[in-house]
């Protein structure tokens, strides 16, 4: 139908010219729609991988080549992508199955290392000398020992080198083996001494008769780690002597900061410290004797008692041994008959009967009767000696000093003015007061344990402190924060993604597909529709790229259309009548 002089065509109309166009479509036309859906498939898949491209981490570095292989061979066992990075001399694998491919491959003991261990003792030939087993056990301890000692934090790698002496049989020949020790720390890390002693005790207490002092530990930068043990009174400092100086500076410090910071707040005391440690190692032996206090308590250390008895009779022997003793005795030069007197007064008093003499004689043997006559008695010598021997009162006292005695403390304190708030807010430092004052003080010798006997010293300074003002950090805009800079490059990266895919649909492939949807111009010709040919347009004249159908030309196409195939007519109009169009 025609209004206004232009041709306006009917929904059923538009529908007919479709079924013609894609009728009348040449196999070039859809051999050109399978291509360019194919090249649009083919773009919209590579910018959808594009952007679930994951982010690469490295899994490992400096692998060598031995276990780079075993790496990658386990990783395509568990189906891990992986990449290589800074010439192969790093494995890169997406970074969220770092961790999980790290202990995955740590389950199967990879990386082993480039430095060899006992492993090489599981590859000896049949037939190898003695020699070649002693270089490969000297070669797979030290690797083994390299291995323990890279397992610090703070040593990247590495290398243990051992000289074992051979073994002889005479004492006097004998050899200590020896062992150094090179270690590369991983940048801006350092090694502590007791760090470096545990390497020396895990070398000499993994070799055989190898004494500590033989342990040499250097580092990258030929620096001497272990010191010299064999020489303990050597001068200078020792290090851990003035350690442990420090160490005990800084326990009384925090001591004293501890119990004075809830009375003037956090950030309101400083306290220095200095001591004077006695590092001298002293030894007294001391023997004492006193005398006994009480002799009665006093243990018996020996006794001793003799006893002993002797007659001046005839019987018995008596005097001097010698030659006077044995010669007889001279006659008396008394009277005979002595006085009355003097014989009654030395007349010795009367035996009792049947006593027996000291002589051993009795009484009835001596020539006279006891009526008559009297025997003098003979005299008894008896003598007792007895020694007693106690003990002295003996001490014997064994002192040696503590090394490391305090033998004088130094400190001083200062402690900032206190802060108060009136009532309008004003914030105004005032000083400590005396009182308060000496109660710090007093805190300060009970924490530190002062003693003026040994000289220490206590100073406690009230002064307002002087801090700097620090200015507040400028607020980051948010543009510039780094979870808004991530953020931005996902949106952009996706929204590049989708406006390629839109240009592609709507810039390529839509006019694509028009051109190739819109069939030449087809006009009958002496009974013959020619393709591309306008009515009354030469037969031998090319027909134009282009042209534009009239009505009349529609209609006698969807004539031709309906004689050819009614099938696919039938089918238009019956959806026609079910839609109601």
């Amino acid at each position: 139908m025609r209004m206004g002089g232009a041709l306006m065509a009917s929904p059923g109309q538009s529908a007919v010219a479709h079924l013609t166009n894609l009728a009348q479509t040449s196999l070039q036309q859809k051999v050109g729609y399978l291509l360019t859906a194919a090249v649009v498939v083919a773009l919209v898949a590579g910018a959808w991988m594009w952007g679930q491209t994951p982010d690469y981490r490295v899994l490992y570095s400096n692998l060598n080549d031995r276990d780079g292989g075993a790496v990658i061979g386990a990783l395509q066992q568990m189906n891990i992508p992986y990449k290589f990075a800074d010439g192969g001399g790093a494995v890169m694998v997406p970074s969220s199955q770092v961790h999980e491919a790290r202990l995955r491959l740590a389950s199967q003991g990879l990386p082993k290392g480039s430095t060899p261990g006992f492993e090489l003792m599981e590859t000896q030939k049949f037939g190898v000398s003695q020699f070649v087993e002693q270089v490969n056990y000297q070669r797979a301890l030290e690797g083994e020992l390299a291995r323990s000692i890279q397992s610090l934090a703070a040593v990247q790698s590495a290398r243990v080198h051992l000289a074992l002496a051979k073994q002889s049989v005479f004492v006097r020949d004998q050899q200590k083996p020896s062992a150094s020790v090179l270690v590369n720390l991983y940048p801006g890390r350092n090694i502590e001494a007791a760090q470096v002693a545990a390497i020396v005790h895990l070398v000499a207490s993994s070799v055989p008769d190898l004494p500590v002092n033989n342990v040499t530990v250097v580092d990258q930068q030929g620096t001497l780690l272990s010191a010299d043990r064999g020489a303990p009174n050597a001068p200078g400092l020792d290090p851990t002597q003035l350690k442990y100086v420090r160490d005990v500076e800084a326990g009384y410090v925090k001591r004293i900061e501890n119990i004075l910071t809830p009375i003037t707040g956090p950030g309101n005391v400083r306290a220095q410290v200095t001591a004077e440690v006695d590092f001298s190692e002293t030894e007294n032996l001391a023997e004492t004797y006193k005398p006994n206090q009480n002799p009665t308590e006093s243990a018996v250390r020996s006794q001793q008692t003799s006893e002993s008895s002797s007659a001046n009779g005839q019987g018995a022997a008596a005097g001097v041994p010698g030659a006077m003793s044995n010669q007889p005795p001279t006659p008396g030069s008394a009277p005979l008959n002595p006085p009355a007197s003097a014989a009654a007064t030395t007349a010795p008093a009367p035996a009792a009967a049947g006593a027996t003499p000291a002589g051993g004689a009795p009484a009835a043997a001596a020539g006279a009767t006891a009526a008559s006559t009297a025997t003098p008695q003979t005299p008894v010598n008896v003598r007792k000696d007895a020694t007693v021997n106690y003990e002295v009162d003996k001490t014997i006292r064994h002192t040696r000093q503590a090394v490391g005695g305090i033998k004088r403390l130094s400190v001083a304190v200062v402690v900032n003015h206190h802060k108060e708030v009136d009532a309008e807010g004003k914030t105004t430092l005032k000083p400590l007061t005396d009182e308060e004052k000496t109660q710090i003080g007093d805190l300060v010798k009970e924490v530190m344990g002062y003693n003026k006997e040994r000289g220490d010293t206590l100073n406690v300074l009230n002064s307002p402190f002087s801090v700097e003002e620090r200015e507040p950090a400028p607020d980051v805009p948010l543009w510039q924060r780094p979870e808004t800079i991530n953020l931005v490059k996902d949106v952009g990266k996706h929204g590049l993604i989708a406006a390629l895919v839109l240009y592609l649909v709507l810039g390529v492939l839509r006019p694509l597909l028009k051109s190739f949807a819109q069939p030449a111009p087809q006009v009958v010709h002496g009974g013959k529709l020619l393709p591309g040919q306008a009515p009354g347009a030469d037969p031998n004249e090319p027909p134009p790229m282009q042209a534009v159908l009239s009505y009349e030309q529609h209609l006698a196409s969807a004539k031709q259309l309906a004689q050819q195939n009614p099938s696919v007519v039938a089918n238009v109009v019956k959806g026609w009548v079910q839609g109601n169009g």
